[in-house]
């Protein structure tokens, strides 16, 4: 297998494509290892200094991510404010990621003393919904966001309600993020007479952001146009996922899950038409196949993933790394049995390895390597049935509980 192994680097991962995708997705099979984000720091920062790639996405709240954006760009605030809050889940904590928006505004500031273009400054997005796994946010900041913007540019008579009734059709903010309603259906208000008429403004905005494309293109810069199509998607999305949130019908977590890619899907789709970009998420998110899971007794839920969604629209432009590891001793994750793919290829370096899935694919073909099962809930094995579908697998033997790197680009 050795000799079908190439070192992980962007002159590597560029060999084995046809050509540079708009979007390349890198995936990690587990979250919350700072050594499988020290790769992706790595990565990037070979593409953006060789590959002429500008922008990364990262599985985190697409409005929160906003804030980092903004210090990354331009020095609004401070590295610890952009920690603290511009990431979801808990990621601001990661020294890996701390590393990685400290380089991105050191690289920016060093572009703005050389005096060049604002299109070579780096971008820093998450292109997650504003979504936990215990609650949903609700809609008042993208919806508020979006109205004051056509507000801002339009006659107050084209906008179909104003802003003070919106907030009174909002509410309370705490209601719409109720943990409760993740696993009772009941506790929603995505289906109240409120939440209908809100999805219903909610769509008439959009349309008219849309409709006014020519107006609002001479009155508002890029970037202000470029937020309120975020704002859009994002209040229409959270709106459509607190609808299912209240259903009761077996189909609910499918529906759920699959509101969340599509969103993710087209927030990189927008984010491509910028330029170049590099997405890190889970390997669930980018894959091409059809992603399933099961959750507590019901039958698996299937849903289509961001990479899928996103590789239907843009063929050939959109490229898929999965990562596969050996061991993460300190989750329980121990050698990898011989018969599986991750076994197959624990005998490599321990470094981190690029090979090309088809080739590999062919090489394994006759030892059909099995699924290999999880002792830990929050790590998920790389299918081998999946290869096929894949443009190039990353390797990892050993993920370390404490990285020396911590982070560094």
């Amino acid at each position: 297998m050795s000799e079908a192994a190439h070192v992980l680097d962007a002159a590597a991962v560029l060999r084995l494509l046809p050509a540079r995708p708009r979007v390349l997705g890198l995936g990690e099979p587990t979250h919350g290892e700072d050594a499988l984000l020290d790769l992706r720091n790595d990565l990037f920062r070979q593409l953006v200094e060789h590959e002429g790639y500008r922008t990364i996405a990262l599985e985190t709240d697409c409005l929160r991510g906003l804030v980092v954006d903004a210090y990354v760009t331009s020095g609004t605030g401070t590295l610890d404010d952009a920690m603290a809050h511009g990431f979801s889940h808990g990621w601001g904590a990661s020294a890996a990621n701390r590393a990685l928006v400290r380089w991105m505004r050191a690289y920016n500031v060093r572009a703005d003393r050389d005096g060049r273009p604002a299109s070579d400054r780096l971008r820093f997005a998450g292109f997650d919904g504003p979504l936990e796994i215990t609650h949903a946010e609700s809609p008042r900041q993208a919806l508020t966001a979006l109205h004051a913007h056509l507000a801002a540019h339009l006659d107050a008579a084209l906008l179909p309600c104003t802003a003070a009734t919106l907030d009174d059709l909002l509410g309370a903010d705490d209601r719409w993020a109720d943990p409760a309603a993740m696993t009772d259906p009941a506790r929603s208000v995505g289906q109240s007479p409120e939440a209908r008429r809100l999805r219903a403004y909610a769509d008439d905005l959009t349309v008219l952001l849309e409709a006014q494309a020519p107006r609002l293109t001479a009155l508002a810069p890029g970037e202000e146009r470029h937020r309120a199509h975020l704002h859009a998607r994002t209040a229409t999305g959270l709106l459509r996922y607190h609808h299912w949130l209240a259903d009761p019908s077996p189909l609910r977590m499918s529906r759920l899950i699959g509101v969340r890619d599509h969103m993710m899907a087209a927030s990189l789709l927008a984010l491509a038409e910028r330029g170049r970009v590099l997405v890190h998420a889970q390997n669930a998110h980018l894959q091409r196949e059809q992603s399933s899971m099961r959750m507590w007794d019901q039958p698996p839920v299937e849903w289509w993933s961001a990479g899928a969604l996103v590789s239907a629209r843009l063929g050939g432009e959109y490229a898929f790394l999965a990562t596969a590891l050996g061991t993460i001793r300190h989750r329980g994750v121990d050698t990898p049995p011989a018969d599986t793919l991750e076994g197959l290829l624990y005998d490599l370096p321990d470094r981190p390895a690029l090979l090309d899935a088809s080739r590999l694919a062919t090489a394994l073909a006759d030892r059909r390597p099995q699924p290999r099962t999880s002792p830990w809930f929050g790590y998920a094995p790389l299918d081998p049935a999946h290869l096929a579908s894949v443009d190039g697998v990353v390797f990892l033997r050993d993920v370390p509980e404490t990285q020396p790197r911590s982070g560094a680009l």
